[in-house]
């Protein structure tokens, strides 16, 4: 006597949930949206996870992928998540819209942190290509 077992649903269910990974997956992706402004850049090499400092267009600063920070926050905070991950280098992305006046002091900041540990501040703009 031979058992059967009907896997047609089990199945159908791992397809389904296929599909809704594979449609939910684009937006899990996180980070912060900038229009970053076009130049002729390298692919970062320097580190395999780079100390990613960010100003939006509103003039919000973040630290990683997705960590606010106020300016008061931002200046006090940087030397320490520094020492702590022990990054010596700071890469700064600025929105293109955002104010040349908020990215200058972050990047002034920045710089002074990297100086200090040894490190040096990279400037991130998006890659321009050339047809």
């Amino acid at each position: 006597m031979a058992a059967e077992i009907n896997v047609t649903s089990l199945i159908d269910v791992a397809f389904t949930l296929l599909v809704i990974f594979i449609i939910t997956a684009p937006v899990l992706q996180g980070g912060i949206e900038l229009e970053l402004p076009e130049a002729q850049v390298r692919a970062i090499t320097a580190q395999d996870d780079p100390f990613i400092v960010s100003v939006d267009q509103d003039g919000r600063i973040f630290i990683g992928d997705e960590t606010e920070v106020s300016r008061e926050e931002f200046a006090s905070a940087l030397p320490q998540l520094m020492d702590a991950s022990g990054a010596r280098d700071i890469y700064v992305r600025g929105d293109r819209r955002a104010t040349h006046g908020e990215v200058m002091w972050v990047k002034g900041i920045a710089q002074v942190a990297a100086r200090d540990r040894g490190g040096r501040l990279f400037d991130v703009a998006e890659f321009e290509t050339r047809e």
